[in-house]
């Protein structure tokens, strides 16, 4: 159907669909049975439930293929149908729409967790996304509407996999719980600015809750967004009645909500579980002649990593990308990267965020290595660590791709220059990664001498980069800053192209300002003095040494002169004891970590650079780890492993637990005790303060694991850390278990024996297995409505048998109301909340 969406989308609201799996159950699908294949051997019943959304009102129907990706029918023994189910059902709903609707292909999540958090890559999702996209564009669909996203990452797979595979237009939805971010930490803005710049067609959410939960959410998004936003409710929050799983919104409710969702900016407004065709036409008639909120291009300058991002300009803090994860005359950083441990540049990191950096830039341009390989490791172990946007400083184009499939987020390249060669080769990536691009003021006779010439070069980056499909706030430029020892002349030229770039092209700045100092003494002062005149000139981003105090007192200070610290607060924070003749006081020495907003968790110095000392400003802090009876840990080891684990070094953990056990013979309990059992529960109480998200967690959990494999086989029979045995299950007729799994995970490494029967289990195994291996909890999950009943039988056999465990019960469509009436004797929400009441369960 050749539609104007674009067009079309200024001029009116567009009705999706609501609800298909809530219509299945009511035509006869059971619990467990895979939802696309019933589609497809009841093609009768499919077709008529797309016909009476068409007839509802709805603009936009969606195909039966949410599940319709090789890994989600592998489950069902039908990997390989994937093409053929996809093709089936997108011809089922072509058929049904009769012309008066577009059908948008469906694609849900994997049902998979990407590394380190899980056993995918980019490269799998990609494959198994695309496979899927391509068999339904094929088959005629008009679009692609990505769905029920948790994690950012694999929607900004999904989304890339669409956008490279298919012309199709393309709505990316995230799902949001109850505190305004995705499971894995991501808030509304962050996601925005993440899938906005791979330039879908709409960006959104479904599920999530009801309208009312919704409409933050898309005002949040309407905030930041060029493009159109999208929105698919529940009918509300399912409660059980009489047995019977309800969604409470009424036709009416959810059309009124709806009316607050076009308000908060939504120009593409459906339905999610629980909305039938009632509720679609309520919404339909609700809005019907009714245009898109108002809302105005906007163009910001941002970027992002999986849970927080930056806004750079005028009414924005003043920002700077670390500069010091680059291994140029650096030998023992560039043999660290050689020999692939990655300790340093992971300690390196740390120790930048700690100081204060935003960004950092990451380089391994180190002679002889795999420097792809190299840099998908970096980028992997970085952002487990800290949590930051990137910027991936290479001139190998593999190793950029490399950087930009593995980073979560929105990142920068660093960098291309004016020459033809370099633009065809890097732009495209840029593009396509949704990643903003760094051009300097170079080209094929070198840096112009004069401030016109780099802005010429500056000009023709800009329009090659338009050209490739980039928007302005997608280029950045530096119009390089040459030596004063040896150019003095040049030093201003950089600043009048840089007014110029910035005053007149309408993109970011970035300039590497230490260059200037190069063969001079005391360089900070002159690193110091030429930052400085840089902010006044408008630098965006300067690349700086985060642990050189007087580029930091240069840009704390720039900050109140421009306004952008209101009410100078963060300089007042930081200077109050500030005096002239003392220069340092002990209270501005305290390094404060921006990752998990406490002090920095054991005593590192700050490498300045080979063989210096640590750098002024950045203090050696003991560890905020408290031990056995909240005293704070007092031996230097434990501490050290204590903050291992907080920080998730799985990689360097299992040594030093070594050494602690071998060289040093400690005792086996003692570590654990005093040192691995704070960490996690250090984790889980940053967990608790939103300070930590699941993917923090989780990387704690797992250098808590890697720990205990180095520890266990040491313990006596009688010493093993054992705190009861769970068994674990998704019940009968359910499949989903992402999040069961992360459940497992957590509660392993909190001492925990768990039996994980896996997804889809029957209650008689499941009861037979708690008898058999006399366990003290049962853990049971359900994600589906239909499925949530089983617990209730469990729960109860359990009873009958009369065993002694507790049971616990959880997923995303329970509440602590439902749990009781089952009979449970607890509920949790989420993973780290599964601990506490396993805790609590047991004593």
């Amino acid at each position: 159907m050749g539609v104007d969406l674009q067009g079309l989308l200024k001029e009116k609201v567009f009705i999706l669909d609501g609800a298909m799996g809530t219509m299945l159950q009511e035509k006869g699908m059971g619990p467990g049975e895979c939802p696309e294949l019933f589609g497809v051997n009841h093609a009768e019943i499919l077709a008529d439930i797309h016909r009476q959304y068409v007839d509802a009102g709805a603009d936009i129907i969606e195909t039966n293929t949410f599940g319709g990706n090789r890994y989600k029918l592998a489950e069902y023994g039908l990997a390989d149908r994937v093409g053929d189910i996809n093709a089936q059902a997108v011809r089922i709903a072509k058929s049904a729409a009769r012309g008066k609707a577009l059908v948008a292909a469906s694609i849900g999540p994997s049902g998979r967790l990407l590394r380190p958090m899980g056993d995918v890559g980019f490269d799998d999702l990609y494959q198994v996304f695309s496979e899927q996209i391509v068999a339904c564009e094929k088959a005629g669909a008009d679009l692609i509407s990505i769905e029920t996203m948790t994690d950012v990452g694999e929607a900004r797979v999904a989304a890339i996999a669409a956008l490279s595979n298919s012309r199709l237009p393309v709505i990316v939805h995230m799902s949001f719980e109850s505190g305004g971010r995705t499971m894995m930490g991501t808030d509304p803005s962050t996601a925005l600015i993440i899938l906005e710049a791979l330039q879908p067609l709409a960006i959104g959410a479904n599920c999530s809750g009801g309208g009312r939960e919704l409409i933050p959410v898309i005002a949040e998004m309407s905030r930041l967004a060029s493009v159109f936003l999208s929105v698919e409710p529940n009918a509300g929050l399912p409660t059980l009645v009489d047995g019977q799983t309800v969604f409470p919104d009424s036709p009416e409710e959810m059309a009124e909500y709806a009316l607050g969702l076009r308000e908060a900016g939504a120009a593409i407004i459906g339905g999610c579980c629980g909305s039938t065709p009632r509720h679609i036409k309520a919404i339909a008639d609700t809005l019907r002649g009714l245009p898109p909120g108002r809302r105005e291009k906007q163009k910001w300058f941002a970027l992002a990593s999986r849970s927080q991002h930056i806004i750079l300009g005028p009414d924005h803090p003043l920002a700077f990308i670390g500069e010091r994860i680059n291994p140029t005359a650096r030998k023992k950083l560039a043999e660290d990267i050689r020999e692939g441990r990655m300790q340093m540049v992971v300690d390196e990191a740390r120790r930048q965020v700690a100081a204060g950096a935003p960004v950092l830039d990451v380089n391994m341009g180190v002679p002889g290595i795999d420097e792809a390989r190299a840099m998908a490791r970096a980028v992997t172990e970085i952002q487990a660590a800290v949590d930051v946007p990137l910027s991936l400083d290479s001139t190998n184009v593999e190793a950029l791709e490399e950087g930009l499939k593995n980073f979560v987020g929105r990142p920068l390249i660093n960098s291309t220059t004016g020459e033809a060669k370099n633009l065809e080769a890097v732009l495209p990536l840029a593009r396509k990664y949704g990643a903003a691009v760094l051009g300097l003021c170079l080209d094929e006779q070198g840096i112009p001498e004069h401030a016109a010439g780099r802005v010429e070069v500056a000009r023709r980056i800009k329009r090659r980069a338009l050209e490739a499909g980039l928007r302005e706030e997608d280029i950045y430029i530096d119009c390089l800053v040459k030596t004063a020892s040896a150019e003095q002349s040049q030093v201003m030229e950089t600043l009048e192209a840089l007014r110029t770039v910035k005053g007149e092209l309408g993109v970011g700045t970035v300039l590497g300002v230490s260059n200037v100092s190069h063969g001079l003494p005391a360089r900070e002062i002159l690193n110091s003095t030429y930052l400085a005149m840089a902010w006044a000139a408008g630098v965006d981003l300067p690349i700086v040494n985060p642990f050189d105090e007087r580029m930091m007192d240069a840009t704390r200070g720039a900050a109140v002169l421009l306004n952008r610290d209101p009410a100078c607060s963060q300089f007042i924070t930081r200077y109050r004891e500030w005096q002239a003749s003392a220069g340092e006081k002990a209270g501005l020495r305290h390094a404060v970590c921006r990752q998990c907003n406490i002090p920095d968790l054991i005593s590192r110095p700050a490498v300045t650079g080979e063989g210096e000392s640590p750098a002024r400003g950045v203090e050696e802090k003991g560890t905020g780890i408290e031990g056995q009876g909240d005293k704070e840990i007092e031996d230097p080891l434990y501490r050290q492993l204590a903050t291992m684990v907080l920080e998730g070094e799985h990689n360097a953990i299992e040594t030093l637990v070594n050494r602690a056990l071998e060289e040093l013979a400690r005792d086996p309990l003692e570590v654990v005790n005093q040192a691995l059992i704070p960490g996690i529960e250090k984790a889980g109480e940053l967990y608790d303060q939103k300070v930590f998200f699941l993917p923090q967690l989780m990387m704690a959990a797992e250098a808590m694991k890697r720990a205990f494999t180095v520890i266990r086989p040491r313990l006596k029979d009688s010493q093993q850390v054992q705190r009861g045995t769970i068994v674990m299950a998704t019940v009968e007729g359910d499949i989903h278990d992402i999040g069961k799994n992360i459940v497992c995970v957590l509660l392993e490494n909190y001492g925990f024996r768990v039996i994980d029967l896996g997804k889809d289990v029957a209650t008689e195994r499941i009861i037979a297995t708690a008898e058999q291996e006399q366990a003290d909890i049962v853990g049971l999950s359900a994600l589906m409505t239909t499925t949530m009943p089983v617990m209730k039988r469990v729960i109860a056999g359990l009873k009958e048998k009369g065993l002694a465990c507790k049971t616990m019960v959880g997923g995303a469509v329970l509440t602590l109301e439902y749990a009781q009436s089952i009979g449970a004797d607890a509920y949790s929400r989420d993973a780290r909340e599964a601990v506490r009441v396993a805790q609590k369960l047991l004593g």
